[in-house]
């Protein structure tokens, strides 16, 4: 039998039928368990209990406890999914730890600073509660760079007097030859998941380079988010010299750093040491899209770029892996990394903390969907319009990747047939049958409404309910409009709040989710042609961290063209699911 939530005539979930609405500074918080008993029940309890203690005493000893029953189910080896095996929380409980243990896991281990008001940010401090514990600890020096790095923000953030006169200096077209505060200003490209993925590389190029991250939040993304650095906001306030930034920042702009280059705007590659400070325009802007990303990871070219005041970053993939490649930054990376597939876990749960509106989505669709389950999966499935998979060849994928990795829970099957009087092992009378629920993401409702078919016509084969559950389906992306932003959000939070998940191979949105989740996700490899099914239909990825899809080529720097970047450093390796790319593991 599955339980289904209200659903909208179109097929998806009524957001507003399970009242999932935005909600602004006063959404209720999730209901863990049932409302406490009257006081006068509590009395008579106490009273009860008081009198069977006496009477276990008076008969030479306490009265032995019966030990607890279990279920007789077959369980799908949720463990293989987590890196350490963390043990798994069905739902967010309240925790009997020592007071200071509570604390530290709010604060993700020291990773977020206490100095965010709760009522203006809730998802900063709740959103661990509803996941299983992280088999990583960020280190003590990262904890002690964020803190440095949030001193930092203040000293120079928006508003203060460094930040005006750094802007002072950018208006007149001219790069200052000293300034007390340097700066990074992101802008976003592409999709939701490569926002995400580009805004984190860029976090933690400030953080080497001890520049101040800005964000430009055009409507589309603005609000998404709360400012996650205390005393100051990292969105660039109105009235900021530069506006036009798509029409001014393309591939052909003249203040691109690969394209001054080229122009001999800043000496040939042999002078570029040499070039002073003041000589140079007012910002630079590192153009670091798919389409070319090898622009400035030699050590000569940091060197440069660490002159410029004013840094724009412009970029769609996780260029962090990058960074590790750099002679000059694997010492300090090594110390704020000790676990190197750790990296986007760190730097994604101090950054992204969806904003109270976000969050009143996330918060309701978890009660309505995940809160109850024994066991949580989900299922994210993209199909890119380059590689159009038919669905009956997708769903097929998905369905031997789930036979070979036992994700899905059996039905009680004879010939294609349910069995009303299987023998199959049943819960004994009276005890709480296994709740699965699977969560499908996907912009199609097909995969959702077959795999909930399957669940409806049979029992699986352990006599546990399964309930099929998919958010929304809009057909197609866009990143234009914000409340498609907000639901993209909300999604990704609730795939990383799943006991296990499978991703589609190339889907940023699947990276940024497991990536948040930390665990190895199993990754649906993508087909060579629309007509050849993958295979293997799947594999578990061997790294929690996201894929750089286009690293940079393999004659820059000091580096040989025949050589394999892959290969360069013993903690990089090619990804699973793009041969070319490459990816961090510990």
């Amino acid at each position: 039998m599955e339980l289904e939530a209200k659903r909208a005539p179109g097929g998806a979930h009524n957001y507003a039928g399970i009242d999932v609405g935005t909600v602004r500074g006063s959404e209720k918080e999730p209901r863990w368990g049932r409302c406490p008993p009257p006081p006068e029940l509590l009395v008579v309890g106490l009273l009860g209990t008081m009198a069977l203690l006496v009477l276990s005493f008076g008969g030479g000893g306490l009265m032995p406890i019966a030990p607890p029953r279990t279920e007789l189910v077959q369980r799908p080896d949720a463990a293989a999914s987590l890196v350490h095996g963390a043990p798994r929380r069905d739902k967010p409980p309240a925790s009997s730890s020592p007071r200071h243990d509570q604390a530290d896991a709010r604060l993700l281990g020291g990773l977020l600073s206490p100095d965010i008001d709760e009522k203006s940010c809730r998802s900063r401090y709740a959103s661990s509660q509803y996941r299983r514990p992280s088999p990583f600890r960020p280190s003590s020096y990262l904890v002690e760079r964020l803190r440095r790095y949030e001193a930092r923000h203040r000293r120079c953030g928006t508003g203060s007097p460094l930040f005006k006169e750094a802007v002072k200096h950018l208006r007149t077209g001219r790069n200052a030859a000293r300034s007390e505060c340097q700066y990074a200003v992101w802008t976003p490209f592409n999709g939701l998941g490569n926002r995400m993925l580009a805004l984190a590389s860029t976090f933690l190029y400030a953080l080497l380079t001890d520049r101040v991250l800005l964000v430009h939040a055009p409507p589309e993304f603005d609000g998404l988010f709360c400012d996650p650095f205390p005393g100051s906001s990292w969105t660039l306030p109105a009235g900021f010299p530069i506006a036009d930034f798509d029409g001014t920042f393309t591939m052909t702009s003249p203040t691109s750093y690969k394209n001054m280059k080229q122009a001999g705007a800043i000496g040939g590659d042999h002078h570029l040491i040499n070039v002073a400070a003041e000589a140079l325009p007012a910002y630079v802007f590192l153009d670091l899209i798919q389409s070319y990303t090898g622009a400035a990871f030699c050590e000569a070219d940091q060197r440069v770029l660490a002159k410029f005041n004013w840094m724009l970053v412009k970029s769609d993939v996780y260029f962090a892996t990058a960074l590790f490649l750099v002679p000059a930054y694997r010492r300090e990376l090594a110390r704020l990394f000790p676990e190197k597939e750790a990296v986007f876990h760190h730097l994604a749960r101090y950054l992204f903390h969806p904003s109270n509106d976000v969050w009143g989505i996330v918060s309701r669709l978890y009660e309505a969907y995940l809160a109850g389950a024994d066991e949580r999966l989900g299922l994210q499935v993209r199909v890119f319009p380059e590689v159009p998979v038919p669905f009956e060849t997708m769903y097929g994928q998905i369905m031997l990747c789930s036979e070979q990795e036992r994700l899905l829970p059996k039905v009680a099957q004879d010939n294609g047939a349910a069995r009303p009087n299987s023998t199959a092992v049943q819960p004994r009378d009276g005890m709480k049958k296994r709740l699965t629920s699977i969560l499908v993401t996907s912009l199609t409702p097909d995969y959702y409404e077959r795999i909930r078919g399957v669940y409806r016509s049979n029992r699986t084969d352990t006599g546990g309910h399964v309930a099929v559950h998919q958010p929304s389906h809009e057909g197609a992306q866009h990143t234009e409009a914000r409340g498609h932003n907000q639901r993209a959000l909300a999604e990704i939070y609730l795939l990383s709040f799943c006991d296990r998940i499978v991703t589609t191979a190339v889907s940023t949105f699947g990276y940024v989710a497991h990536g948040l989740a930390g665990v190895r996700p199993l990754v649906l490899l993508r087909s060579p042609s629309p007509e050849t099914p993958a295979e293997p239909p799947c594999v578990r990825s061997l790294s929690v961290e996201p894929c750089l899809q286009a690293p940079p080529a393999q004659h820059v720097c000091d580096v040989r063209e025949a050589s394999d970047i892959g290969a360069l450093v013993p903690y990089v390796q090619h990804c699973e699911d793009v041969h070319r790319g490459v990816k961090l593991f510990s």
